[in-house]
């Protein structure tokens, strides 16, 4: 029997969402240390060389961390897999971390490329580990990413205590900030996002078929494997360059790809284009709440989509007990 949607024809919300999105970033532009009128805000240097590209590499983050979520979900078959709950965001961060300590950070692809490594080494372990017997056990999945990520945790924390010197730099990765964003930034992580999510699109309908487990889409001929490997690595490359950018931010390919679900239901085609528009408009109202709501302090963006992330994960853990 079909699963019941609330949403069946989206093809207006991509209108309504791009419109969302646009006063969103209007919005967001405007208010913060120093407020801005319409009129002062396209005048002023503080807009265009702090405030835009901050906002644009923050809707550029939100989409990546919300496609990949969708994808790992059906890659995986679980809506409780992501990016941060998997391990590969703070995988990717130790890669960061140990690029700041060499002094790599002076080299325009150093931190990226190493948390690229260490993102891709990460997502190679969990996906060993949790296909043991040549079949996938969500168990073990979710419990791999998890001591794989305090694991990662103590690493970094001891790597903080030898190079107090280097202590604030590398706190950075581990809690998630757009402070420091600029347009170099934005270059940097755009192209990757790009190429990453016309990919996930691309393969939207084998996505589709992996839910209904390996065999089946081997049958309807889907190359399984090559799929798998290609979307994990696409996916791994744009969670480490989000990283290398603005450090860990947990939880958005959870919350976003799953609520979509329940909307519009299961089809990627459909939850893929809505997860880039849905997760660009959260982590941009995340990151403007970070910067506002203690002027003139401000906190990591990753604290408010824990917030809101963590609560989820927990239902989302009772509700499936069961399966397990």
């Amino acid at each position: 029997m079909r699963k019941k949607t609330l949403i069946r024809n989206v093809g207006p919300w991509y209108l309504v969402l791009t419109v969302v999105l646009l006063a969103a970033v209007l919005g967001s532009a405007m208010v913060g240390a120093v407020h801005f009128t319409w009129e002062e805000m396209w005048q002023s240097p503080i807009f265009w060389n702090l405030r835009l590209p901050r906002i644009v590499l923050a809707v550029l983050v939100g989409a990546a961390l919300s496609v990949c979520g969708a994808a790992y979900q059906s890659i995986f078959r679980n809506p409780l897999t992501d990016p941060y709950v998997l391990g590969i965001s703070s995988g990717a961060s130790l890669g960061a971390a140990i690029a700041i300590l060499l002094g790599l950070q002076t080299f325009m692809l150093g931190v990226g490329a190493s948390a690229l490594v260490t993102g891709i080494f990460t997502i190679v372990v969990i996906y060993r580990i949790a296909s043991m017997g040549n079949r996938m056990h969500i168990t073990t999945l979710l419990l791999t990413g998890v001591c794989i990520t305090f694991l990662i945790s103590a690493i970094i924390s001891f790597l903080m205590v030898l190079h107090q010197d280097k202590m604030d730099s590398i706190i950075f990765w581990t809690m998630g900030s757009f402070a420091s964003a600029t347009w170099v930034d934005v270059a940097f992580v755009a192209p990757v996002v790009a190429l990453g999510t016309a990919t996930v699109i691309y393969y939207g309908r084998d996505l589709n078929l992996l839910l209904a487990g390996s065999e089946t889409a081997k049958s309807l001929g889907v190359e399984v494997e090559k799929v798998k490997k290609r979307l994990l690595l696409l996916t791994t490359l744009m969670v480490a360059f989000c990283v290398s950018s603005c450090g860990v931010i947990g939880f958005v390919g959870l919350v976003v790809p799953h609520c979509i679900r329940i909307v519009v239901g299961p089809d990627n085609r459909k939850v893929v284009p809505l997860s880039v528009l849905v997760g660009g408009i959260f982590l941009l109202l995340c990151d403007t709440l970070a910067r506002t709501l203690m002027i003139p302090a401000e906190l990591p963006v990753g604290c408010l989509t824990a917030l809101v992330g963590a609560p989820l994960f927990i239902y989302l853990l009772y509700k499936n007990k069961k399966t397990y």
